[in-house]
């Protein structure tokens, strides 16, 4: 659980209902100070999308993780998601250079990673599918973690930007999966353009 504690906490969130294709994707922001910590951060970062199929469809995504046959993650513009062993509590791996382990599975509901890789960042991110409206389910993508150190400047000045686009992506890709529709592919903002362009993540 990401819990506020004695630590900053800055949060923000993605929504956007696949059945209302005309309206963008709402953002909110807010940056809520709280009793000071010692050089350390708190972030929590929420992305979800209301998919208009069933739990079944959005579930079987979701165990698709990392496997051959990968209907989630956005393989195709971002590193490869790749562990150790088929999808279980305890796998080792990641993408690119972030790596986790698989700490939490429930198979066709959620999956919980925790990071491994230290540089100041230690916690959590995972996907979770919700109750949304009758007819709908919610594919949410929560991050929630303590940065330290340099990644109290890397996570706002660049992690937080691949971040956000590679999720967005990965839940476009959940859509058209379950609509049948072609995958529309994104356009990224000029900062992310640059940023993977220096991260050599093209």
């Amino acid at each position: 659980m990401c819990r506020r504690g004695l630590l900053p906490f800055t949060r923000y969130s993605h929504l956007k209902s696949s059945f209302l294709t005309t309206a963008p994707s709402r953002r909110l922001a807010q940056s809520q100070p709280l009793t000071q910590g010692v050089n350390q951060h708190m972030v929590l970062t929420i992305h979800a999308r209301d998919l208009h199929t069933s739990r079944d469809a959005v579930g079987a995504l979701l165990d698709s993780l990392a496997s051959d046959q990968d209907l989630l993650w956005p393989g195709d513009r971002w590193p490869a998601l790749r562990f150790d062993r088929p999808l279980q509590v305890g796998a080792v791996g990641g993408h690119g250079p972030i790596r986790y382990r698989v700490e939490k599975y429930e198979p066709g509901r959620a999956i919980r990673f925790r990071f491994t890789g230290g540089r100041g960042v230690h916690g959590t991110h995972g996907f979770e599918i919700k109750d949304s409206t009758p007819g709908s389910v919610r594919l949410e993508h929560r991050l929630c973690m303590r940065v330290s150190g340099v990644a109290r400047l890397s996570w706002p000045l660049m992690f937080r930007w691949l971040h956000d686009a590679l999720v967005e992506d990965a839940l476009d890709r959940a859509e058209a999966a379950v609509t049948s529709r072609p995958l529309q592919k994104r356009h990224s903002s000029l900062w992310v353009r640059f940023l993977r362009r220096v991260a050599s993540l093209q």
